[in-house]
């Protein structure tokens, strides 16, 4: 005889249920706090004592769920970081690496206006923690990284890019022209309709200079970190 083990939507939950969803609805009030704070304050003015106050817990309590400032911090990037690889890893690699790097950027572009407080504390504040020294909880990274390198190296290995192109300034210099007028942008030293159009014409003229063979004085970089 078959025994469903399923609940009803009618049944209570359990105290050990109920305790766990307490604290994960506690430790997700805490996030949002800190999230904002760090956006609205800069991360390097921001205690725990803040945070607390802003969730109206003691500080105690905070490091009950969480060991440090920094941890916190590592918590949201690793949120902000699967989301941003989620937009990116959901999309199946086409037989034209070139649409391929140019509909990347546009995503990281995306990303910044969908998740503006994640894009802004991972990427636009310099006082935050290096994500290198977490190495094993970002390792998922990696796979991203590596997918967009090897579709930069198709385009040198098919002729699109000459081969005096190194694969990773190639990408670095396509993102940093994101970075900056996303930066623009989330300031409002930008219209948005504006920076949209930036960001194409951006992309394009990068992937010209690369095309054309342009002069590049950057090497590669060596860190692992964001």
């Amino acid at each position: 005889m078959f025994i469903s083990t399923e609940r009803h939507q009618d049944e209570p939950l359990s105290r050990e249920e109920r305790q766990q969803h307490a604290r994960a609805t506690t430790r997700r009030a805490i996030l949002d706090a800190a999230l904002s704070l760090f956006v609205s304050d800069g991360y390097a003015q921001v205690s725990i004592r803040n945070i607390a106050a802003k969730v109206e817990y003691s500080p105690g309590a905070i490091y009950s769920y969480f060991t440090s400032k920094d941890e916190i911090f590592f918590a949201l990037a690793e949120e902000g970081f699967r989301l941003l690889g989620a937009s990116q890893l959901q999309q199946t690699p086409s037989d034209n690496p070139l649409d391929d790097i140019r509909a990347a950027a546009w995503r990281f572009y995306e990303f910044s206006k969908v998740q503006p407080q994640y894009f802004a504390l991972v990427f636009l504040d310099r006082r935050v923690p290096r994500i290198g020294r977490e190495y094993e909880r970002f390792a998922f990274m990696s796979d991203l990284k590596s997918r967009l390198r090897a579709q930069m190296q198709r385009c040198i290995d098919e002729g699109i890019f000459p081969r005096t192109v190194d694969a990773d300034v190639g990408l670095r210099l396509i993102w940093a022209s994101i970075l900056g007028i996303a930066a623009l942008r989330l300031s409002e030293r930008c219209r948005a309709e504006e920076a949209d159009d930036l960001i194409l014409d951006a992309i394009d003229t990068t992937i010209a200079g690369l095309r054309a063979g342009a002069p590049s004085h950057a090497r590669p970089s060596s860190e692992s970190s964001t």
